[in-house]
């Protein structure tokens, strides 16, 4: 049994308390959701619901057929193996002061993140993209002193293409030596 992060992409019809019914399934089957963004689909009416859940592979299947008994559930679809456009948005506000600012904004660049507020004593910063790189701006920026955070969730769409990044990153750089954006 190996316990990993699963991602779910659930469809729901749009209505008052389809959210609070799948927290609810989800707290009493012992479950933490990580990660949770809800947003309009492409149907009016419908809503997208993206999660992040720590499970093996038969306890995941188990709590994807019991999502199918909640009223309201349109598709429930486990995206963990399947090649996915993946991004999360985060907010940081990092203390800045003038000695440390151009270290901070150089990182910031090549982050490609952007500069949203500034202060005498502080940035606030917003970054876009996949986990991985909200997870290796936050390690670098730790040192200069983070104050705040703001993250959303992750949210996900299934490649058409099924072609995996992480595959295309390790064909076109199998010695890991630099990295490749995509």
């Amino acid at each position: 049994m190996i316990i990993m992060k699963h991602t779910l992409s659930v469809l729901v019809q749009d209505e008052s308390g389809v959210l609070s019914r799948i927290s609810g399934l989800f707290a009493r089957r012992g479950f933490n959701i990580e990660s949770l963004a809800v947003g309009p689909a492409e149907k009016q009416g419908v809503s997208r619901i993206t999660m992040t859940v720590n499970g093996d592979n038969r306890t995941i299947e188990q709590l994807t057929k019991q999502l199918y008994k909640l009223v309201n559930i349109l598709q429930v679809q486990d995206i963990t193996n399947i090649p996915c456009v993946e991004r999360e948005l985060v907010l940081m506000k990092i203390q800045a002061f003038a000695e440390n600012r151009s270290f901070i904004l150089d990182i910031a660049n090549i982050f490609r993140a952007k500069v949203v507020d500034i202060s005498h004593q502080y940035l606030i910063i917003e970054v876009t993209g996949d986990p991985g790189k909200m997870v290796a701006i936050e390690q670098l920026l730790k040192q200069y002193g983070i104050i705040e955070i703001a993250r959303t969730g992750k949210i996900s769409l299934v490649r058409e293409s099924n072609i995996s990044t992480e595959i295309l990153r390790y064909n076109l750089n199998p010695d890991k030596s630099s990295v490749i954006n995509l």
